[in-house]
């Protein structure tokens, strides 16, 4: 299948010898099958009227269990080096539920395509849901068993692994504001979230350290967070935004540290040995989620709708738009200058601290087969990575998000970020004119 040529003929600039180049998705956004896993949180989350969109759930969705060798075709016929899936914690608390994974990684390696596993994409069990989920200790605990499960049955044949995804989203959308499963509107008592997913993650590098594993990283989701003005209570409701939104999640891992008055408000007696468990040893490489910069104010007198959000009064800043800049279909700035002020924005913060970074998702929605708007936002986004590799940051690899359509969550199927075009009512796969540029692109990078 051959997609057609782009109309942006312009080369990309040669990026440094063994880049990784990888397409990404999630379990629970593509792979369809519900009846051979348990539920997830998120099977909760969409059975309840008016939490999605378009009243749609991911009973189906991409039906990637089914047509995982069409699909892993699609990823070798593009030319990447990777595929970053998840593993569905849910799935693999089934009997036989691990198979799936064993025949996927199989396929990609005869593909020539190396495996990149994330152990935690949002999804839940519900039954570690109903024991407490993330607001509990036990779960980071339980989490590290499941990783122990995965990694005996993947580790002979998988080189790099990720253990969450976006425990920053998880906590804000998912537990304190109540916009994504489980729906829990907590806000600040959502902090125990974060810190038990950071656990989480340290103790999972752990056991994949105890499988040999030599490639571990993280998904942390990142983005400038600019003021609205000069005035001190806009400053000060970004400086707090920032922390929340980056530094809550980061400095822990690469400095081991909290941000200055957020220890005292973490859970468990022992936050520093926790903060040893979460940081000593645990990364590889450091992955980062870029889609857009945040504009913040001082707080307004009344909830704001923001890109499909509510964000209540009372929390202490506001979210403002980004005037004159082109917007995607989720009406978010598409500004790849502020990638490259992200990316060496994290080298200037922590210096010889930070590992080598991997971009693990960059991509947009948009709508259409012939996605010329999407073909202008990896270009821009791409060149501006390499400005941030020939100033010194240390950028060794870099996922589009998505390889397909699929399921955008509390949006339901009204969002398409693929380089390929899913029909949900027949399941057949298109490239999309954004896949045949990259495909284009990544052979003139291999000369």
């Amino acid at each position: 299948m051959i997609a057609p040529m782009a109309a942006t003929p312009d080369a990309l600039p040669p990026f440094p010898p063994g880049f990784l180049w990888g397409v990404a998705t999630s379990a629970h956004q593509i792979e369809g099958a519900v009846d051979g896993r348990a539920p997830s949180v998120w099977d909760a989350f969409t059975a309840e009227p008016g939490r999605v969109r378009d009243g749609t759930t991911a009973e189906t969705a991409c039906d990637h269990v089914a047509r995982y060798r069409e699909d892993v075709g699609l990823i070798r016929d593009l030319g990447v080096d990777a595929y970053r899936f998840s593993v569905s914690w849910p799935r693999v608390l089934s009997p036989g539920g691990l198979d799936f994974y064993d025949r996927l990684v199989d396929e990609l390696r005869a593909q020539g395509v190396r495996p990149v596993p994330t152990l935690f994409h949002w999804d839940t069990p519900l039954e570690v849901e109903e024991a407490g989920g993330w607001l509990s200790r036990d779960t980071a605990e339980r989490f590290a068993a499941y990783t122990a499960t995965v990694a005996d049955r993947l580790g002979d044949r998988v080189d790099r692994w990720i253990t969450l995804n976006e425990p920053a989203e998880h906590t804000l959308l998912g537990h304190a504001l109540g916009e994504h499963a489980p729906g829990k509107k907590l806000l600040f008592d959502a902090l125990p979230v974060a810190h038990h997913q950071l656990l989480a993650h340290g103790l999972a590098a752990r056991v994949l350290r105890e499988h040999g594993a030599t490639s571990i990283g993280i998904a942390n989701s990142h983005g400038p967070t600019w003021p609205a003005s000069a005035d001190p209570a806009d400053t000060g409701a970004a400086d707090l935004y920032d922390i929340l939104l980056n530094r809550l999640f980061s400095d822990p891992l690469i400095l081991g540290r909290y941000p200055d008055g957020f220890a005292e408000a973490m859970p468990g007696g022992d936050v520093a040995g926790d903060l040893r468990t979460i940081s000593e040893g645990t990364l590889d490489w450091y992955g980062v989620n870029y889609y857009q910069p945040t504009k913040v104010g001082a707080p307004g007198a009344a909830d704001v709708e923001f890109s499909g959000l509510t964000l209540p009064a009372e929390l202490p800043f506001s979210v403002r738009q980004i005037e004159g800049h082109p917007r995607t279909d989720f009406d978010w700035p598409v500004v790849p200058d502020a990638f490259a002020e992200l990316l060496t924005g994290l080298r200037e913060r922590y210096g010889d601290r930070l590992p080598p970074l991997v971009v693990t998702e960059n991509g947009c929605a948009y709508d259409g087969i012939d996605d010329q708007d999407r073909i202008t936002f990896l270009d821009g986004h791409l060149r501006a990575l390499h400005r941030a590799i020939e100033a010194g940051v240390d950028v060794r690899g870099y996922f589009v998000w998505s390889l397909m359509d699929n399921f955008e969550w509390a949006e339901g199927f009204t969002k398409r970020f693929g380089l390929v075009h899913v029909d949900y009512a027949t399941q057949r796969r298109t490239p999309k004119a954004s896949y045949g540029w990259l495909r284009d692109q990544l052979r003139r990078q291999w000369g």
